[in-house]
């Protein structure tokens, strides 16, 4: 879909591939863009890894892979720290700036009441400290830009398909439903809310 609009709006999109779990590829990318301009004000991340063939969500302990476990962690938690890492010289400059990465209200450790999931809710928590932690930095060396991560309700992705079934149809977000609430959202953050998790209606929600 995304190359089809870029055909459709050459002027407007530029699409560029890359691997957001191999350094060497986000920073060739990131150089790519530093190339045609020299600031970014918005980026979201929106990466993420659920369910892929045998890789699958654990019920419980005895479904633990550490492989698995490694491969959530490198989509869902790690690529977004490299991108902070490699990122931070285009968000360097005075103007309001805004780096959000879409998280998971699963990956909250205070909300955690079911259990499960082991994999995927690690990572997404993990994916809450680091950016966490790059909020505290940026506020340093970038302190216009506001780094948030976003939980966007149950959407109706290939993400969520297998899981949809016993979600209430008022709970099932069409995707353009989604990216407006969650722009939305961001439209509205301010400086000190940088460094905090946001759901799709603007509240806050516990690490």
């Amino acid at each position: 879909e995304l190359i089809a609009l870029e055909s459709n709006y050459p002027n407007r999109l530029v699409c560029l591939s890359m691997d957001i779990t191999d350094e060497l590829q986000v920073s060739e990318a990131i150089k790519q863009i530093s190339v045609e301009i020299d600031k970014l004000h918005l980026v979201i991340n929106c990466v993420g890894l659920l369910h892929d063939g045998s890789l699958q969500p654990e019920k419980s302990l005895k479904q633990i892979n550490s492989e698995h476990l490694m491969r959530y962690f490198q989509v869902n938690s790690i690529g977004a720290v490299l991108l902070a890492k490699h990122l931070l010289p285009l968000f360097r400059h005075s103007d309001r700036s805004i780096f959000a990465s879409i998280s998971a209200k699963i990956g909250s450790i205070g909300d955690n009441k079911l259990g499960g999931w082991y994999g995927y809710r690690a990572s997404k928590a993990a994916l809450n400290m680091f950016m966490r932690t790059v909020a505290i930095e940026y506020s340093r060396k970038s302190p216009q830009t506001i780094v948030v991560t976003l939980h966007p309700g149950t959407t109706n992705t290939r993400l969520s398909k297998p899981f949809q079934k016993n979600v209430p149809a008022d709970k099932l977000f069409p995707v353009e439903r989604t990216v407006n609430q969650l722009l939305a959202v961001i439209e509205k953050l301010e400086q000190g809310d940088s460094g905090e998790f946001f759901s799709w209606d603007g509240s806050e929600l516990p690490w």
